[in-house]
């Protein structure tokens, strides 16, 4: 499909890029709880930036990291069952897969966030999607807000539990402050050849 735009220039075809996008219940109550009692039984640290540097102080949460072989293959197959019809109407990026594990991150009142960032950084994997599953129930906890920017402009993502966003991980993102409560994720990078 050709785009012509009325300055003069001819694009072989639209970008097919969306800011974000979410699918509605990618797991129940039930399995959020699951995935919640999995992650506080392996036990849980203090997040870092990427390279295990000293603490980040945009930064307050503790994680665990979830792999197949926690009994978790079935969180893995749903994710790919979700991200791979996602990709191709919302984004259309060559994919490997899930190289990095899953990331479940716990964000406690009254100052549990994680400031404005990208998902990406130098020498690293080449990250292409970022997906953020809520896994607690909006009415136990306050603040806790993903926002994902669209310029300076912020849009609020979904809270309801079970919800899962995806987004390109070049995107700014945060999580506002937790007021109250706690508020429980599980984040994941879904890695690719380089942009080009």
């Amino acid at each position: 499909m050709q785009a012509k735009f009325d300055n003069g220039c001819w694009s072989f075809e639209p970008d097919p890029v969306h800011l974000y996008a979410f699918w509605n219940e990618a797991f129940t109550k039930e399995e959020c709880e699951k995935i919640i009692d999995v992650a506080k039984n392996k036990g849980l640290t203090t997040g870092k930036t990427v390279g295990g540097g000293t603490t980040d102080p945009s930064r307050n949460s503790d994680i665990s990291w979830l792999n197949p072989t926690d009994n978790l293959h079935w969180v893995y197959q749903r994710l790919t069952d979700i991200i791979v019809p996602l990709n191709k109407d919302f984004f259309k990026f060559d994919l490997y897969g899930i190289n990095e594990g899953l990331q479940f991150t716990n964000y406690k009142a009254p100052s549990g966030k994680y400031g404005k960032h990208i998902d990406r950084n130098m020498n690293m994997a080449v990250r292409k999607l970022s997906v953020s599953i809520q896994l607690t129930n909006p009415d136990e906890y306050e603040g806790g807000d993903l926002c994902i920017y669209d310029g300076d402009r912020a849009e609020k993502m979904d809270k309801k539990q079970g919800t899962l966003v995806m987004f390109p991980s070049y995107v700014l993102h945060e999580v506002t402050p937790v007021t109250k409560g706690e508020r429980n994720s599980l984040v994941t990078w879904v890695t690719g050849p380089a942009f080009k």
